[in-house]
């Protein structure tokens, strides 16, 4: 059996330890031990790009923000969704997670982030959010494992009233607000609705050919 390393680690702002793993090829960021991500289960990230960003592949100029920049599916989905003009804007808190993706031994997300449609900000997404009115198309968020299934207490906020009403003001006219979470939550997406978004919540699979279920809520700014 091969070994599961620990690659790197880090501290977050709250004190939780992030870390690294690398098991048989595959790689995983655990935050206080808890998984959060890995490379071999991400359709549901994928998935939540290409739900986030349906229609924009012709738009000009379009805008979009990602809330965490996890291991790049993300990222590397939604650049398939725009044209060569939109502007990719990805909000990741944490440092190390961003030179964990471009540390070209990992072979991770260096080639997206180093896409001219994207830009890095090393900060906290709500900052982001509070600093641009009316200015995105589509806003994704996949800081945690949802609103009722936090790794990090200090992401509750952006998922309570006020952060979704940040998330709303952010937004263009029907604009499109995706938030990834790992289980079905109604009382977050009752909140959404109360926010001023017309609510879809789709079911997606870890893996393209089975796993667990996790969940997409599609907020469309009404």
């Amino acid at each position: 059996m091969k070994p599961t390393r620990l690659l790197d680690q880090a501290t977050t702002p709250d004190g939780t330890l992030l870390a690294l793993y690398e098991h048989d090829g595959d790689f995983s960021i655990r935050v206080g031990g808890v998984p959060l991500m890995s490379t071999r289960q991400h359709h549901s990230e994928e998935r939540l790009a290409e739900l986030a960003c349906a229609g924009l592949q012709d738009r000009r100029r379009a805008a979009v923000l990602i809330g965490g920049l996890g291991l790049g599916f993300t990222l590397r989905e939604t650049l398939r969704h725009v044209a060569a003009d939109a502007t990719v804007v990805v909000a990741e808190l944490m440092t190390a997670v961003v030179a964990w993706n471009r540390n070209p031994t990992y072979g991770l997300a260096a080639d997206v982030i180093d896409d001219p449609r994207v830009e890095v900000v090393t900060g906290d997404v709500a900052d982001v959010l509070d600093s641009s009115p009316s200015r995105f198309d589509s806003i994704m968020l996949d800081v945690d494992n949802g609103a009722s299934a936090l790794t990090a207490a200090a992401n509750s906020g952006l998922y309570s009233a006020a952060g979704l009403g940040a998330a709303r003001a952010a937004l263009r006219p029907k604009g499109r607000l995706a938030v990834w979470s790992a289980d079905a939550d109604p009382l977050f997406v009752a909140r959404m609705e109360k926010a001023g978004f017309a609510v879809n919540a789709v079911k997606a699979r870890a893996y393209s050919a089975g796993g667990s279920w996790n969940s997409i809520f599609i907020g469309t700014r009404s």
